[in-house]
């Protein structure tokens, strides 16, 4: 699971239950069916997937009993701060995080005036082509880089994979820069070696972070709902760069996280078969 903030959805697993909620709503299931559907899917639902669910239920005016009393059980026995400190959050986050737990309890406890109207699906088209490399500023002043994986023409919903390298320096990289990097594995927080990847809705998309520098062929096809690979579903563009430096913060003190090289996504005569690791 990755976090990047407290917000309630700021966290792959409500970011990613929430849409598939909605996903299902505006394909007209009713919120009981779904209610049903996702907790059968998630028998081990953790915190977050409770509090995203009871968040969809009370927007369609369909929040139980029972998911209430399980979302006031978790916030008023502080379960859920105490994984933030067990996950070393600093004191300021947990505070920020119980004040986003206290308004969102209270929030459930009310009345909303009306469901959330079904969304009419609209087909989206991708920001970007399959293999664009993009480079983008940090906040240390140096430049990064990612590598669209795919983009999504099936769905309707318009996603571009994007994948994150491990550059972090002073130039603007070339092509050849990021062909020799490799690719960013995230184990700081709450990650747990994961690869910092995943499906970018064009949703508030902002012009001019990242810029087209070049293609790449690449050696794998992903679909945007089947795949043997578990991807995050995201509309947070800046996730494809905000873990870079926290990452590198972290092998400071903690060594360098096991990697693979970026080659390995794109088409190459010298390799045959695509591995990840």
């Amino acid at each position: 699971m990755g976090t990047w903030g407290t917000a309630i959805k700021s966290n792959d697993t409500s970011a990613d239950i929430y849409a598939e909620f909605f996903d299902l709503y505006n394909d007209g299931k009713e919120p009981t069916e779904i209610k049903k559907k996702l907790i059968s899917d998630n028998p081990n639902g953790e915190n977050d997937f409770w509090f995203a669910l009871a968040l969809a239920l009370w927007e369609t005016k369909s929040l139980s009993t029972d998911i209430l009393e399980k979302v006031r059980e978790i916030i008023e026995n502080e379960s859920d701060l105490k994984i933030w400190r067990e996950l070393d959050a600093s004191e300021s986050d947990i505070k920020k995080r119980k004040v986003v737990l206290d308004k969102f309890l209270a929030k459930l406890e009310s009345e909303k005036a009306k469901p959330i109207a079904r969304k009419r699906k609209k087909n989206k088209q991708p920001i970007f082509e399959t293999g664009t490399c993009l480079v983008f500023k940090l906040a240390n002043g140096n430049y990064g880089s990612a590598i669209v994986l795919s983009s999504d023409l099936e769905t309707g919903y318009g996603y571009n994979l994007i994948v994150t390298t491990r550059l972090n320096q002073s130039t603007k990289p070339t092509l050849e820069d990021v062909e020799k990097s490799e690719v960013l594995i995230n184990n700081f927080g709450d990650w747990q070696k994961s690869t910092a990847w995943s499906w970018y809705l064009p949703d508030n998309y902002k012009n001019n972070i990242y810029e087209p520098i070049g293609k790449f062929e690449i050696q794998k096809k992903y679909n945007a709902k089947n795949s043997e690979i578990v991807f995050g579903y995201t509309s947070n563009w800046d996730f494809v760069s905000s873990s870079i430096l926290k990452q590198m913060d972290f092998e400071k003190t903690n060594g360098k996280t096991k990697t693979f090289p970026t080659k390995r996504l794109i088409k190459s005569k010298k390799i045959k078969w695509w591995q990840i690791r």
